[in-house]
Order: structure tokens, then sequence, then C-alpha cells
């Protein structure tokens, strides 16, 4: 494969291991990933709540959290290492401004349009901007609204596809339209890309994900103008991974029908393993009676079928009883927990293979 240039950071192996919280991408998983030449990010969504600062409350347990995190991960590795960023946190302001505080490489960000992530860097600061999308249309908003603003653009595109795990930035009944396979978002956004090289002369790559489950799959999206994916589910069954043993198992014992499309308290689709926690959220027998957390903009407790942060952290710890796992759509695909070292090898096995 051939190595990942994001402006004068040079990832030799053009993988990103895609966020994932509450808790199953920190610095254990990231830094993994990292060590194999590819870029291991830490989610921050609810990072306060998994370790010894949960008791600091939300706001300075998820600083501390996301701080500590990113400082466990540079002891571990000398690799890339980024955070994902969702926009639509209460926190994002926070969750920006410490992680370029600790010098991290890449932010990536998604969950709406995060219009104004370059007004948080400061002088000196090298950590590069990344934001996640699900059209060409939204990355020439960004790209637009940066330029016109900040004057400044974005250093990649990530193009999350529909096949995504957790929240997919398309409409429920818009996920099979053949407009919105990988493939034809990726063309749209590379589009893009290129009129902003010809009237900026910036390269900025763009990352495929959704989907990608071998390397097949990635010489394939990579034929088609990809510069790197970028792979969550398949590292969730690893030994590196941060979630709890059971939260593997649970990847690792679904079948292709357990896993369904489900309406988070977000206000997005999402992908998930379904489980009997779902079920009764379903049936209303799950509805909070206070917001403990006032996590994410778009949720209101009022009507929410679900505490959504306190679902995903009783999943990261094991309690699949009174939560559940985002998974992508390949995640009946998983048989096994695996080392990101044995992931990494086959990716690239299969890719010299793959014609």
């Amino acid at each position: 494969m051939k190595s990942l240039n994001i402006g004068d950071l040079n990832i030799r192996v053009p993988i990103i291991q895609g966020g994932m919280g509450i808790g199953i991408s920190l610095s254990k998983l990231a830094s993994a990933v990292a060590n194999m030449g590819g870029v291991g990010i830490i989610s921050t969504v609810g990072i306060g709540l998994t370790g010894k600062q949960k008791n600091l409350g939300w706001k300075k347990g998820n600083i501390e959290g996301v701080r500590q995190e990113i400082r466990k991960a540079r002891e571990l590795t000398s690799g890339v290492l980024g955070v994902n960023i969702m926009s639509v946190l209460t926190d994002f302001s926070d969750m920006v401004r410490t992680s370029i505080d600790e010098g991290i490489d890449i932010i990536f960000s998604g969950a709406g349009l995060p219009l104004d992530l370059p007004s948080y860097l400061v002088k000196g600061a090298k950590t590069k901007l990344v934001p996640i999308v699900s059209s060409g249309r939204a990355a020439n908003i960004i790209a637009q609204k940066w330029q016109q603003n900040y004057n400044y653009l974005p250093d990649a595109f990530v193009v999350e596809g529909p096949k995504a795990g957790g929240h997919l930035g398309f409409k429920a009944n818009a996920l099979e339209e053949v407009g919105n396979k990988l493939e034809n978002l990726v063309a749209e956004v590379i589009k893009v890309a290129s009129d902003l090289k010809e009237k900026f002369n910036k390269e900025i790559p763009v990352i495929a994900a959704g989907g990608i489950f071998n390397g097949r799959d990635i010489k394939e999206i990579m034929k088609q103008g990809a510069s790197a994916v970028q792979l969550g589910t398949r590292f969730v069954a690893t030994k590196e991974c941060d979630a709890s043993e059971e939260f593997k198992q649970a990847v690792v014992d679904a079948n292709e029908s357990d896993i369904q499309i489900i309406k988070s308290p977000v206000g997005m689709p999402g992908r998930s393993i379904f489980n009997k926690f779902l079920q009764e959220a379903r049936d209303g027998e799950r509805r909070p009676t206070v917001c403990r957390h006032n996590c994410i903009r778009s949720c209101n407790p009022k009507t929410t079928l679900y505490c959504i942060s306190d679902a995903l952290l009783a999943a990261f710890k094991g309690n699949l009883k009174d939560g559940f796992a985002f998974v992508g759509s390949n995640a009946g695909r998983v048989k096994r927990i695996s080392t990101v070292k044995e992931i990494f090898d086959e990716l690239q096995d299969e890719y010299k293979l793959a014609e």
C-alpha cells in the first residue's frame, strides 16, 4: 500500500482506525494501531466516565480524560495519533482545545458540520483538521466556510458511507440509495478535493470509511481514488481494544441478522447489534427520569427512549443488559479475537493478492 501524506505528516500504512466511543478506542488500541504504521484514534465522547476522572463531573472529567489518554498513548507509541470529536457534543470546544494543547496530530470531527473547527488552532499548533462527511455537498460547505472565515482548508476528508457503524449521516430511508454507495460518495468528495487543489494548490487526500473489511475492499476503493481507508469494527475484536471482553465477544458472536438500524437519541439512525436492551428501549421501558450528563446538543431528555451515554458506558464495561454495541455492517464476519498486528498483516496480504 502506498503511504499517506496529510500535510507534513507521513503515515506509512494508509489505514486509519475509526474512533469508537464510549471507551472502545482509547490509548491502548490507538497506540497499537499507530505502532503498526497507521493512525490510531482516541474517541473523546464520554471519555471522562471511563477512568479515575469519572468523579470530576462531565466537563472536568472529559477534559482530564482526553489529556490522560493522549499522554498514555504518547508513552506507548511514536506513531501518528488522532482524536475523534463529535461536533454535536456540548463540550466540543473543551475537547478540541485540550487535544490541540496536548499536541495531537489530527482531529477528526463529524456528527454534524464542524464549521468553526479552525478557530481553535493556536499559533505554532501542528494539529491537522479532518472533517468527516457523508456527501460532496457537505465537504464543499465545510471547505468554503473554513476558507472564507479562517483562510484554512481541510487537511483531508473522511467520507463515511451508510455501511459504517454507530451514528450515520443519512436519513434511515436513504441508506440503500444507489447514490449513497461508498464509491459514489468517494467520487463526489474527490471532485471537491480536486477543485480545491486547482484553486488553492493544496493536496487534500480523501479517506474512505464504512463497510471496508478486508484488503480486497481497500484495493477496490483505492483504485477509485481514495488515498486511505478508515476501519472501526475490525479493530474491536482485538486484544488491544479498550472495550471489555464481554463487548468484544458480543461482536464475535453476532450474526448478520443481529445487526440492525436503530433510532438514536442523537437524532440520527445508527447501526448496532440489536439486543434485549434495545427492544426494551423501543417498548418505552428504558426512559431516563433525569438527564445526568447533558452531553449531546440534539438529545431531548424529555422525549428520548434511553440515555445513550449510560447505555454505551454500560456496554464498554461489559454490561450488555443495560447497553448495546455499535458496529459496522460487516460485524457478522468477525469470528475471533485477534491482535492489531494480525489484522494489519492480513489486510496487507489480502491487498497484495487482490487483482
